[in-house]
């Protein structure tokens, strides 16, 4: 399984904003705040393709989630398929995915940690182990975490010093370490910096 493990504060620069919420990127965004490579300075300074732009954006939401290039584009296709806005239905199947969902909870501190711990089997869906973090999530799911996993140093730290507020579409269960999906997001719950509707202009091409 693929995915991206270069360095994060590149891409972050180069999209000029904090893709995976890490101090390292936030630190370079400061110092540095223009992209990367020998010309990164003057680039900035000419104009800004319409093509560039919307590559820009799709590049955003593809690193954010940690999808690589075909499943962003499989999981477009399939949004441009269903009824509605092809641009809020990408959005609201990208924040069903599992490991989305437990980084939402509070209990990671960024998707790729979250995407770890269901790859490592510390995650129930509606009481049964998943370790797919591209299980997609449906209304009335219960999300919780293992009791060994409860336990984790990181995952209390998690808890205690980020202590996230989980979004409207998520309801917490008996206890902080259970996770209901109230209702399918709509765009207004997504907090993500992505302008879908470019990612659609690029796809539309």
């Amino acid at each position: 399984m693929s995915r991206y493990t270069g360095p994060r504060a590149r891409v972050s620069r180069r999209l000029g904003t904090n893709i995976w919420g890490t101090k390292g990127e936030t630190i370079a965004l400061d110092k540095r705040p223009y992209p990367p490579g020998e010309h990164g300075r003057s680039r900035r300074r000419g104009s800004v393709s319409e093509f560039l732009v919307q590559l820009q954006e799709k590049q955003k939401a593809r690193f954010t989630y940690g999808l690589t290039e075909r499943q962003f584009r499989n999981l477009f296709a399939e949004a441009a398929r269903r009824r509605g806005v092809t641009g809020e239905n990408m959005l609201q199947l990208l924040e069903l995915r599992l490991d989305n969902v437990v980084y939402r909870a509070g209990w990671a501190a960024t998707r790729p940690q979250a995407r770890q711990f269901v790859n490592h089997g510390h995650v129930d869906v509606n009481g049964r182990r998943v370790t797919i973090p591209s299980y997609r999530l449906r209304k009335g799911d219960k999300v919780a975490l293992r009791p060994k996993a409860r336990d984790f140093t990181v995952v209390q730290w998690n808890r205690d010093v980020l202590d996230r507020t989980p979004p409207a579409w998520l309801e917490r269960g008996e206890d902080d370490f259970e996770m209901l999906v109230r209702e399918v997001p709509v765009r207004e719950q997504i907090d993500v910096p992505i302008r879908e509707q470019l990612i659609v202009e690029l796809y539309s091409k």
